[in-house]
């Protein structure tokens, strides 16, 4: 074969792989675009951001083929109804804290956290490595979604009340903006709870349709200014000693995702998560050193309340176990979990900060 007549037949094999590989190509890296509406106010740019964070992160792994648009409570769907939108198709994905959504199952409280459960880092191990992954994808997918984890505040604050507590007795009547199992939990102590969104909570308190608020911590309760209408900031927040957010996504939409797509999601997800946690354990301090310049007044629970709510938590458990196969199925696995962890954690954790505490006030 002559020189030319090769190369001639070369380029024409060359040309026709191209045509043949592009639209592989373009079938593996499809554009996306996906709506994604958060259950936080732009305002609360922790929580809110995180699911920025997670887009970006996405985008720029995709090569810009799949891209989430972010929409703040309120935009497109209420701010305690962005689980419902993504399991009946009307967005995609949304990002929130599960244990809204107790009222249709109180085993979603266990996605984010219940009073007295584990600890930031016991969560994590527990929801990615534990046998908790398992179970929670198994009930996420009861209700037509796919769950990534996708932040945490840490251990939040026991919240704002406009009167001094003192007992259990202060609690009765008390009109309480609380999420999650800790409502139940209160209820039994005599208090009221109340579902209020974040944007929400001022103008409560103002109002005085409630009487005492819990949102997170000092940096996001210090931009909603609780502090102005509630003095009395009391700790720790036992019903949430962690509270883990999701990023909830269609069953559908999410099966359909190329392998690659769903990697990349998941990872952008976990830098979220890992994001929120530093981002909180950074401006938390800050800001609660101000709040109580501005005359917040910083309190500790009475041990007779922890211990009241502690015994009323058990008896919450028992009840929901004894009627909830799913409840107790990721219940029973969550305490072991805990049982099994805390000897560790005391050993090395607990004791290191009690040690390096004891060494700074020195």
């Amino acid at each position: 074969m002559r020189k030319r007549d090769f190369l001639k037949t070369a380029a024409a094999g060359a040309v026709g792989s191209a045509a043949i590989a592009a639209p592989a190509i373009a079938q593996s890296a499809p554009t996306i675009r996906w709506r994604l509406v958060s259950s936080f106010p732009k305002n609360i740019d922790v929580l809110y951001g995180s699911a920025e964070v997670m887009a970006k992160n996405l985008a720029e792994a995709t090569d810009g083929k799949f891209q989430i648009q972010v929409f703040a409570a309120g935009e497109v769907v209420p701010a305690l109804q962005a689980l419902d939108a993504v399991s009946n198709g009307t967005v995609e994905i949304c990002h929130t804290a599960a244990y809204y959504y107790v009222g249709k199952d109180p085993t979603f409280a266990i996605g984010t956290h219940i009073p007295f459960g584990l600890n930031t880092r016991q969560q994590n191990a527990w929801a990615y490595h534990g046998e908790g992954k398992v179970l929670l994808d198994e009930f996420f997918r009861k209700h037509n979604v796919v769950g990534l984890p996708g932040g945490n505040t840490g251990c939040q604050m026991g919240g704002w009340f406009r009167k001094e507590i003192k007992g259990v007795d202060d609690l009765k009547g008390l009109k309480f903006r609380i999420s999650g199992l800790g409502g139940s939990i209160l209820a039994k102590l005599g208090a009221v709870p109340q579902q209020v969104g974040g944007g929400d909570i001022y103008p409560a308190l103002e109002r005085g349709t409630i009487d005492a608020a819990e949102f997170n911590g000092p940096y996001d309760d210090e931009k909603l200014g609780l502090y102005r209408v509630a003095p009395y900031y009391y700790y720790p927040g036992f019903w949430d000693g962690t509270s883990l957010e999701h990023f909830f996504i269609n069953v559908e939409q999410w099966e359909k995702l190329p392998k690659h797509y769903q990697a990349a999601l998941t990872a952008s997800a976990a830098l979220a998560n890992v994001d929120t946690v530093a981002r909180y354990d950074v401006l938390n301090p800050p800001a609660l050193r101000r709040v109580v310049a501005s005359g917040a007044k910083l309190r500790p629970f009475p041990a007779e309340v922890i211990d009241a709510a502690h015994k009323a938590a058990m008896e919450l458990y028992d009840e929901l176990s004894a009627k909830n196969a799913d409840f107790k199925k990721l219940y029973d696995s969550m305490r072991r979990f805990q049982t099994e962890s805390a000897t560790w954690n005391q050993v090395s954790e607990y004791s290191y900060d009690t040690v390096a505490l004891r060494a700074i006030r020195r």
